[in-house]
């Protein structure tokens, strides 16, 4: 065994990861300050289109490499870790970035690389390029510990019919990934040009990244192989979402400090005040617990080691969500009247905050399943 794998795990950045780190912050300060976000948001809302900033996602996909972090050399990816993947999702969490890197980058390309299926290599690798987005026709709010059972059919002709709500990404996605039941066989999963599916998007409280009902009708779809890395998607989406949690909650910090610096009341700054110290000393201490969370459910998931997995994604998903919530609130608050206004990009945080934290299973579901993961009693009658 080599002196690197038996070295122990760190939860510190690597000079990798700071690297990567340092050229996605570079492009996201360049071209989607909170500001910039902001505006693209409210124009999309004023001219019916999607929030997604696909320019800024090309850049980030294909020029900084993102898009294939998670896939293997041999297909035309990094080859890369969920390590390196959280680093990503906590500087997409601190500019609420309206790309779809968690839908394509992260849900769907896991689900591709546990079929093992010659057609999903191939997708893989248009994946990694760049040259194709995909989204993975799940629920947003489907539960890492139990997947859903498909809700779509394979008719006897080979084409795909049902319905399934709350997907993301998939308004901007040219291949649809859908786990798919057939009568008298195995659920498998299938690949849909995003053309034929009829996609609605609906309401959503997070206004950079909306949810959409996918809908198939007779629709034409090739097999890609098993649905069984649907499971291990959503358990390293709801890890790594635990990163984007910290990244929202990072800098609701960074920027409420920063402004309690400058803003005065009875000619002081208003960051002198005792009792504004110390909510901004336990939300610091919050945060750095969010952080070590979220840092060891990265390791945990990048290690390629099942002992432990679940658990440490369950602490990170059972403490980050809530950590960010708390840290949006605090920001508008302590911004005072600028911070209840649409103008100032907090709210953007508190809405990506809030709709995280009902992601992939909320904050109780996650610790409803450590209780049955530690093996703790129930409750006492």
């Amino acid at each position: 065994m080599s002196e690197e794998a038996q070295s122990p795990m760190t939860l510190l950045y690597t000079e990798v990861e700071e690297e990567l780190r340092a050229a996605v912050r570079s492009l996201l300060t360049d071209r989607s300050s909170p500001s910039a976000v902001l505006a693209h948001v409210e124009s999309a809302a004023t001219t019916g289109a999607v929030p997604y900033d696909m320019e800024l996602w090309k850049a980030l996909g294909r020029d900084i490499g993102a898009a294939g972090l998670l896939i293997p050399e041999d297909l035309g990816g990094a080859g890369a870790s969920a390590r390196e993947a959280a680093v990503v999702l906590e500087e997409l969490g601190r500019a609420v970035a309206p790309v779809p890197y968690l839908s394509s980058a992260v849900l769907a390309t896991r689900a591709l690389l546990g079929a093992r299926d010659e057609a999903a290599r191939e997708l893989l690798g248009r994946l990694a390029s760049g040259e194709v987005t995909a989204a993975l026709a799940v629920s947003f709010a489907a539960s890492p510990y139990t997947p859903p059972h498909p809700a779509v059919t394979l008719g006897a002709d080979g084409t795909l019919t049902g319905r399934v709500t709350g997907v993301i990404g998939a308004e901007v996605a040219d291949v649809l990934i859908v786990p798919v039941s057939a009568e008298g066989g195995d659920p498998a999963l299938y690949a849909v040009d995003a053309s034929a599916a009829r996609i609605k998007t609906v309401a959503s409280l997070d206004l950079t990244r909306p949810i959409a009902t996918v809908s198939f009708s007779e629709a034409r779809a090739r097999p890609v192989g098993s649905v069984a890395g649907v499971a291990d998607a959503l358990l390293l989406a709801a890890g790594l979402l635990a990163s984007e949690q910290l990244g929202v909650a990072e800098w609701c910090l960074s920027t409420t400090v920063a402004y309690v610096k400058e803003r005065k009341q009875f000619a002081r700054p208003v960051g002198s005040f005792q009792a504004i110290k110390h909510r901004l000393a336990d939300l610091w201490l919050e945060v750095v617990g969010a952080r070590a969370a979220a840092r060891n459910a990265a390791a945990l998931l990048g290690a390629g080691e099942d002992a432990g997995v679940a658990v440490a994604v369950g602490v990170a998903q059972a403490h980050c969500g809530t950590v960010a919530v708390h840290a949006a609130e605090e920001c508008i608050q302590l911004h005072g009247g600028i911070g209840m206004t649409w103008e100032h990009p907090a709210h953007l945080y508190l809405k990506r905050a809030k709709a995280d934290e009902i992601a992939l299973g909320t904050p109780g579901d996650h610790r409803d399943a450590l209780a049955t993961l530690a093996d703790l009693p129930g409750p006492v009658s």
